[in-house]
């Protein structure tokens, strides 16, 4: 069977154009694929004080097993590399109501801001939300299924920093309960 040449070309004028019409969604899906092959993320980056001090791309910060035990305290490695979870009240943050920006220990990344901490009554820190969504990242499982929640991980080291439920405050009605061996406390300068 031949197809016309005019047939062709039309055809390739149709390919051409939605091609083109396409080039933004395919910039995004690249940006995705990028990110999900740990080369690159978008984050927010925040002052001493806690301003956003704008978005910026970085490289993931990646590291073997062998380099994280030689900067991380022993508790920080069985939760934030291994996806542990601390006992309840025995975190250094759970009780404590300085004011500051969590970072993430790994990375120091800052993920929240203690203006958003509260007494959830759980024995864990606990937020209304993160210091950007950015900076966050939640994954979806299974494995509570009285208390249905997401992990939740730090978007630039992956480092596991505890579960979001649903069961928080208004507005949102969310409760970020994040494990202190996962975090380190900045003072706000």
């Amino acid at each position: 069977m031949k197809i016309k040449l005019t047939h062709r070309r039309s055809m390739l004028k149709l390919a051409l154009a939605g091609v083109a019409t396409a080039l933004p969604m395919t910039r995004a899906i690249a940006d995705a694929l990028s990110e999900l092959s740990g080369a690159m993320v978008s984050i927010e980056k925040f002052s001493p004080a806690g301003r956003s001090t704008g978005v910026v791309r970085a490289p993931k910060v990646v590291k073997s097993d062998a380099e994280w035990a030689k900067v991380l305290p022993e508790a920080s490695l069985k939760v934030a590399r291994a996806g542990g979870t601390e006992s309840a009240y025995a975190g250094k943050y759970w009780n404590s109501h300085a004011d500051g920006i969590y970072q993430c220990i790994c990375c120091a990344l800052p993920l929240f801001d203690s203006r958003q901490k509260y007494e959830s009554g759980t024995g864990w820190p606990s937020f209304l939300k993160p210091i950007s969504a950015l900076n966050i990242r939640k994954i979806s499982d299974v494995t509570e299924v009285t208390n249905p929640s997401e992990a939740v991980s730090c978007s630039l080291c992956d480092a596991h920093l505890g579960r979001v439920y649903g069961d928080g405050p208004a507005p949102d009605g969310l409760r970020y309960s994040i494990n202190s061996a996962s975090l380190d406390f900045r003072a706000r300068a």
